[in-house]
């Protein structure tokens, strides 16, 4: 018989922390803490970078009075979004549910206000809403309006979807939502809000036939508004030939968030310290705020970034997985492909893709986008708390909290 020997110490140790680590992924509230502490990071990340970005330019918005003013204007709107984001993540399922098609007619209203005289923009593109010192970009919060409204509509009809007219429905709707983009001009939005869309068909179990149907006429429009600029074309086009775009014209900003990127080397020349957002790279505080982050941080920033969106989007993926309600599971799918799509799409601009205007989700300067955004994971986190055994191991941790400083508090008073 062969002599039974003990585990060694490291094999020990190897065994405990695997156990730990597949204790705490299996843990009910994995899915919430993942997306609410990714989300608080990446919202801290953003106002730091949107303050090195953005100071140059606020100095020359300013007339040279305050470099703090697009930072401080982002401060404000983040301090309008977290509220919001808890006061969703408190909601109940059912009352989500039930501001399904509120929010379908309010995201009717909003795109409604780019055909009035409120309407306005720049580049060619009408869309944003203009009133006073007030401005706000209503796509942003009409993807929360299809999150919820294609999450209500497709639960009830996720069996029925084999059949043209249970289809009709919501891709119906959901056209309606999206068509004032087309008049807008705002192809990347209205790229985005397409991918929210199949996000939510796909998880609902849109038969393959009718997602293929959609993606030929969805290519369709999106060749349609492309052409209609020579200027759009043009970016889209140089993605073939990089060198047919004029480096001090059309190609400005992609060829100085390469020389950027390249820059910034594996580590970076260190935070503030970019000489790119001395006025070389328009919009370096929105769609390009990650050549700024790669210039500063180098390699190691820009992959800090993208690991917190993969972290993101496997909490999202947890609560689709695991979460019994169809409302749930289809809503979250809409919102994760809105977010990493849209982190992918802006990250490919940085990059050398084409340049059509979307944001870094939580982490470029803009109030509608930065809100919306937060309102969405709100939402999501309000899914997580109801995920099976969430809210009793929520309530157990505040307990043994509360007990804690109960403790604290009488050892404080008998010492003194």
């Amino acid at each position: 018989m062969r002599p039974v020997t003990a585990p060694q110490p490291d094999t020990r140790a190897f065994a405990s922390t695997r156990a730990a680590v597949r204790s705490a992924w299996d843990a009910p509230v994995t899915s919430y803490y993942l997306i609410g502490v990714t989300t608080l990071v990446l919202v801290a990340l953003g106002l730091v970078f949107v303050l090195s970005s953005s100071s140059i330019y606020s100095l020359k918005d300013s007339s040279g009075q305050n470099p703090l003013l697009h930072f401080l204007d982002q401060v404000r709107f983040a301090a309008i979004a977290l509220p919001l984001a808890f006061a969703f993540s408190r909601m109940p399922i059912r009352v989500l549910r039930w501001l399904a098609w509120p929010a379908f007619a309010g995201g009717l209203l909003l795109q409604g206000l780019l055909f009035t005289p409120l309407a306005c923009g720049t580049g060619g593109n009408i869309a944003w809403v203009c009133a006073g010192p007030v401005t706000i970009q209503p796509s942003e919060f009409v993807k929360v309006s299809l999150v919820l409204w294609l999450g209500a509509v497709l639960a009830v009809k996720q069996h029925q979807l084999g059949r043209l007219r249970h289809v009709l429905l919501p891709i119906g709707g959901a056209a309606l939502l999206l068509a004032p983009q087309i008049y807008a001009g705002d192809l990347g939005t209205m790229l985005i809000m397409g991918a929210l869309v199949a996000g939510a068909l796909w998880v609902a179990g849109l038969p393959l036939r009718y997602l293929a149907t959609m993606s030929v006429m969805a290519g369709a429009v999106v060749a349609f508004l492309a052409v209609q600029y020579e200027t759009r074309m043009a970016r889209i086009m140089a993605v073939f030939d990089p060198d047919s775009l004029d480096p001090q014209g059309l190609g400005l900003q992609t060829r100085v968030s390469l020389e950027a990127l390249g820059t910034g080397g594996i580590s970076g020349v260190g935070l503030g310290g970019s000489r790119t957002k001395w006025l070389y790279l328009p919009a370096a505080q929105n769609d390009f705020i990650m050549a700024i982050i790669g210039e500063e941080l180098g390699l190691m920033g820009t992959l800090l970034i993208l690991v917190l969106f993969g972290v993101l989007m496997v909490g999202l993926t947890r609560v689709v997985l695991r979460h019994p309600d169809p409302f749930v599971k289809i809503a979250t799918g809409a919102v994760a492909s809105w977010i990493i799509v849209q982190a992918l799409v802006n990250i490919s601009v940085t990059i050398g893709g084409p340049v059509i205007g979307v944001p870094l989700p939580l982490v470029s300067a803009g109030g509608s986008s930065l809100i919306a955004t937060l309102i969405a994971l709100g939402i999501v986190l309000a899914f997580a708390r109801d995920e099976p055994g969430a809210r009793e191991a929520l309530a157990a941790r505040r307990g043994v909290v509360r007990r804690s400083f109960g403790v604290l508090a009488r050892g404080g008073r008998s010492g003194r």
